[in-house]
């Protein structure tokens, strides 16, 4: 090999590095998926054989008023928990890059909610909107509008703390050297949070809202806990939907089927936030300086 070919092949690992995370994600992830995807196309009630129905799965859930009912939940509950923990997370983010002693520790604090699990988090809540021993006057979850925004509370205190982290680590990247240019020429603390920190966190914005948009089409335990897709079926989102079919209704063909939308419905997603985005696209915001 010559020192050219050696030179360009050094400090790159091997592509057998990456042998073990794809194993684990083809068997924990991608089989799973293929198996559900399979099971869509039959009738099962988790004993005997799977029986062959072809599309009538897919048929019934496409004219399942309960299907567009969850779908419209569902796109709620996303948008409503993405404006909540993104205007939460950018601020406590930006507040938590500077070095003071206090906003290290008090940093440390405000992550202790992510460490948590979110059915011992559903549980907390659930205990504290108790209309009868909770701290909360009111059957909060009995209604509509109070089930609904329980939800985006709770996710949001349990998943804000994770996308502060992105901020904080997005915002101390940020070249001082334009805030003292910006200071200098009179801009004041709110200018220049619009006019630099803004910009300059556009791409730390992108990755965090992808994030937050996949991880709302899979909420299931806080709704589970909490609301159990009531009142009637107002929070019943598509994963819960999915739950009352395999193991309410036992048909878990059906629930397969909603499960395999799911995974289309979610990667779709993806996919054309990255399209309108730009999040293929992205150059580093300190190119040049």
């Amino acid at each position: 090999m010559s020192a050219t070919a050696r030179n360009r092949g050094a400090g790159r690992p091997h592509t057998a590095w990456a042998l073990p995370g794809v194993l684990f994600f083809g068997f924990f992830a991608v089989t799973p998926m293929l198996l559900a995807c399979a099971l869509s196309f039959t009738r099962w009630d988790g004993l005997g054989d799977p029986e062959p129905v072809g599309l009538a799965n897919w048929r019934r859930l496409l004219t399942d008023d309960r299907l567009t009912q969850s779908l419209t939940v569902t796109v709620w509950l996303t948008l409503a928990s993405w404006a909540f923990q993104t205007a939460a997370a950018l601020l406590l983010g930006v507040w938590a890059a500077g070095r003071q002693r206090n906003r290290a520790i008090l940093s440390a604090v405000f992550f202790v909610p992510f460490l948590l699990s979110s059915t011992a988090i559903s549980l907390l809540f659930y205990a504290l909107l108790d209309p009868n021993f909770g701290i909360v006057r009111g059957d909060t979850l009995g209604s509509t509008d109070g089930a609904f925004l329980a939800l985006v509370f709770v996710g949001g205190w349990q998943f804000i703390p994770f996308h502060t982290l992105i901020y904080q680590g997005g915002a101390r990247q940020i070249p001082e050297v334009l805030y003292q240019a910006a200071a200098i020429d009179g801009a004041g603390r709110v200018r220049q949070f619009r006019s630099i920190t803004l910009p300059q966190l556009r791409n730390t914005a992108t990755t965090s809202g992808v994030l937050m948009a996949v991880g709302s089409l899979t909420y299931f335990e806080t709704v589970l806990i909490l609301t159990q897709g009531g009142p009637g079926t107002d929070t019943a989102i598509l994963p819960y939907l999915m739950y009352e079919a395999g193991f309410k209704s036992y048909d878990f063909g059906y629930a397969s089927a909603v499960a395999s939308f799911l995974v289309v419905a979610a990667t779709a997603l993806s996919l054309l936030l990255v399209r309108l985005s730009g999040f293929g696209a992205m150059r580093s915001t300190r190119e040049g300086m």
